[in-house]
């Protein structure tokens, strides 16, 4: 995720992240330039074509322009709440790992060392293994060995979260029975075990219900009609100036497309993306620091 200071605006004009949406958009810029030449070449020099032999007008433009702006909102619109919603539920899991920490740590003595290192090392497992999971798989190597043989019985699981869940809970219902914690305890430790299960859930949903095919094959296609048409509106009134108009609302138009498909999927590695890895290591020295 970019950090940065919104308040000067020179660094964030020119800040590499615009270099790599240059390099992105480089083809799709290339192709319209080279697109707007010809037809500027062809209508102005080999037809000597003029604004009194050809009229063409922007009213078309202007019209898809309101439309397809209200659809840029929309798209943009939606891929921002998707981001922001799955904000707010890491900030939700930040806040389950510390509650379920503090309360591991009122309730297991002090002295029971291999009690509080056992939950220190799994809870930022649970949360390790959620970011991977949300990503491309969950490697065992990035989890922490929290007793013999953990990593290599979690190999034979597909959702390899779940796994870790279960263990907690099992982990979690042993103390009960064992009356290392009471009725009322076990309650309070099973509401933050249901929290990390829902706020999993709820990442999924996100992950796994992109936008509708239709909506993005549309949106897609009426920028292309959009901007692969505009040359012809602006060709004989403004000559060979037509190609640095059309590469500046190419350029706007694709851009915003190319934001919102980066943060429709949160979870990921772009540059917009949430800061998951940076989250993780944050509920892990929370942890530890509560429970060691």
């Amino acid at each position: 995720m970019v950090k940065y200071n919104p308040k000067k605006w020179i660094s964030v004009i020119f800040h590499a992240y615009s270099r790599q949406v240059m390099r992105t958009l480089t083809p799709a810029m290339l192709f319209m330039g080279l697109f707007s030449l010809a037809c500027c070449y062809v209508m102005l020099d080999v037809f000597k074509l003029h604004e009194a032999d050809f009229k063409p007008t922007i009213a078309m433009h202007s019209l898809l322009g309101i439309v397809l702006g209200l659809f840029l909102v929309f798209r943009t619109n939606t891929a921002y709440d998707r981001w922001w919603e799955g904000r707010k539920l890491w900030g939700a899991l930040v806040n389950s790992t510390r509650n379920f920490a503090m309360k591991i740590n009122a309730y297991v003595p002090k002295e029971d060392k291999a009690e509080r290192e056992w939950f220190a090392a799994m809870i930022p497992n649970f949360v390790i293994g959620m970011k991977d999971h949300l990503r491309h798989g969950v490697w065992v190597e990035h989890l922490e060995e929290a007793y013999p043989g953990f990593r290599a019985s979690l190999e034979r699981y597909k959702h390899k979260p779940n796994r870790i869940a279960a263990i907690l809970y099992e982990h979690t219902n042993d103390l009960f029975i064992s009356k290392k914690v009471n009725p009322e305890q076990f309650l309070n430790l099973d509401k933050e075990l249901k929290d990390f299960m829902d706020i999993i859930g709820a990442c999924e949903r996100i992950k796994n219900t992109p936008i509708p095919y239709s909506y993005m094959m549309y949106m897609k296609k009426f920028i292309f009609i959009y901007i692969i048409t505009l040359p012809f509106g602006f060709v004989t009134s403004s000559g060979y100036m037509t190609i640095p108009l059309v590469l500046l609302v190419t350029f706007v138009l694709l851009s915003v497309e190319l934001i919102a498909e980066e943060i429709e999927d949160p979870f990921g590695r772009d540059l917009n993306d949430l800061p998951t890895d940076e989250l993780a290591v944050k509920i892990s020295e929370n942890v530890k620091e509560i429970l060691l």
